[in-house]
């Protein structure tokens, strides 16, 4: 249980626009040309990875879905909470992440940054509260964005009653890159769940845990929601995370299905 009672209710734009957005033109998905570059907004995602024991690929992309939606779903997001307005000005916008790797002091640094840590397996990932790119702290600008890749494992079935969220068979990326689709993926699941009344689950999303696997493409293709969203989550209980393309995959690209257990 998360011991306390939460409504998601800054998640209530990410649902508004979720079908749009899947059903934008694939080039329209990275189109900026009205934005203000000096007041885009990013959460960041500072995942752990020691040099002399890495963690795992798969625990670490679990602990980054958790800790995405564990802000969100923090009562310091809900309404004259201290996390409130940074929230809002984000899911308002695009929901970027930014994904970062640290270690040691440098780690240690980060975790005295708002946000909510999350621990998979021994796999240790921090999502911090969002806020502009331009003022991020020099603790979180002085780590590197590249080098977070990490080997492809197997780490089996995915547990009963936790939501699954799949990566596209189809597509590489790295542990950085997927770090960011699953904590879009999770919140995702989250606002769909609050759209259609059902934030009963948040109190019993122990942990907010959620399994990341790797499906094989017929299975992709039976979840994929295709061109009918809201049949997919009422009949399947999926929703889809599409990319704007801006590193590593094609602009449009749907990168994870996220499906509730």
């Amino acid at each position: 249980m998360t011991g306390f009672p939460v409504t998601g209710a800054v998640l209530d734009p990410l649902a508004a626009r979720y079908a749009e957005w899947l059903g934008l033109p694939a080039a329209a998905t990275n189109d900026v040309t009205d934005e203000d570059p000096t007041l885009v907004r990013a959460m960041p995602v500072i995942l752990r990875i020691e040099r002399a024991e890495p963690p795992s690929r798969t625990a670490l992309l679990e602990a980054a879905a958790a800790a995405a939606v564990a802000v969100c779903l923090d009562p310091r997001s809900e309404q004259d909470g201290e996390w409130h307005d940074a929230l809002v000005s984000w899911v308002d916008g695009r929901i970027r992440k930014v994904a970062r790797r640290a270690r040691g002091a440098h780690w240690a640094a980060v975790e005295e940054l708002p946000g909510v840590t999350i621990t998979v397996a021994g796999a240790s990932a921090r999502a911090l509260v969002p806020g502009r790119v331009v003022d991020a702290p020099k603790e979180v600008t002085r780590l590197q964005i590249s080098g977070s890749e990490l080997p492809e494992d197997e780490p089996g079935a995915p547990p009963d009653g936790v939501p699954v969220l799949w990566l596209n068979p189809k597509v590489t990326m790295t542990a950085g890159k997927a770090a960011a689709q699953v904590g879009h993926a999770s919140m995702l699941l989250a606002a769909a769940l609050r759209a259609d009344g059902q934030t009963d689950f948040f109190a019993e999303w122990k942990d907010f845990r959620c399994a990341v696997r790797t499906p094989d493409l017929r299975t992709w293709a039976a979840l994929h929601p295709g061109d009918d969203p809201a049949g997919a989550w009422r009949r399947r209980r999926v929703v889809a995370v599409r990319d704007a393309g801006f590193t590593e995959v094609d602009p449009g690209t749907v990168t994870v299905l996220a499906q509730l257990p």
